[in-house]
């Protein structure tokens, strides 16, 4: 019997590209394609195919929601994820969504029907080129430094643009008090002042997006 497969991809282009690869393959058959999140998730449904390949960036929503949709109903359904940005975020994403192999956009068609094989074989395995690096490289990364609710509380008030006064006002505390929350969160984040301290924050993501808009 031939795996049945599902192409999802809002590049026509694409679609077409990996279908003609799938088709020289004797094992697998293209038995449908959608070009969004919501075709994608009805043409899954309609076909109940046994492996879906998705690209990750779709124009209604994001791939992972149709992996997420799938893993909820099925443990025996290949997931291939494809994007064009296959950083460690986006590959550690897809493993804990539940897919069964993340494969960047530069690879060759071939390596998307491999990663389409292994998928039908083994669909709750995770085939990816870059995971052992990717976990090396979150294993070997500084754990993000960790502020007191009250620091978290200042630095917030420095992204507002308030001076030590005005924050010693703000939460009812001394100006050396301040100061000393300050001088500890300058500490925790490498920083020499305000500017990089609040850099370093929203890089790390300890600022949230409407605070870092105030710098």
């Amino acid at each position: 019997m031939t795996t049945r497969v599902l192409l999802i991809d809002d590049h026509e282009l694409i679609r077409q590209g990996l279908a003609r690869a799938f088709e020289r393959d004797e094992e697998m058959t293209v038995v449908g394609q959608a070009g969004s999140t919501a075709e994608g998730v009805k043409a899954y449904a309609e076909l109940a195919p046994d492996v879906v390949v998705t690209d990750l960036q779709l124009p209604d929503g994001h791939g992972l929601e149709i992996v997420r949709t799938v893993r909820r109903d099925t443990d025996d359904v290949g997931l291939v994820v494809l994007t064009m940005h296959a950083g460690d975020d986006q590959i550690f994403a897809a493993m804990e969504a539940g897919a069964s192999a993340f494969v960047g956009k530069d690879s060759k068609a071939t390596d998307v029907v491999s990663a389409a094989r292994h998928a039908a074989v083994a669909p709750r395995t995770f085939l990816c080129a870059g995971l052992s690096a990717a976990m090396i490289r979150r294993a070997t990364t500084p754990a993000p430094p960790k502020l007191s609710a009250r620091e978290k509380e200042v630095l917030a008030l420095l992204a507002d643009g308030m001076g030590t006064g005005e924050i010693a006002s703000s939460l009812y505390m001394s100006e050396s008090t301040a100061k000393t929350h300050i001088t500890h969160i300058y500490q925790k984040l490498g920083a020499a002042n305000r500017a990089q301290a609040l850099v370093t924050a929203m890089r790390l993501g300890l600022l949230d997006h409407a605070a870092s808009q105030r710098f």
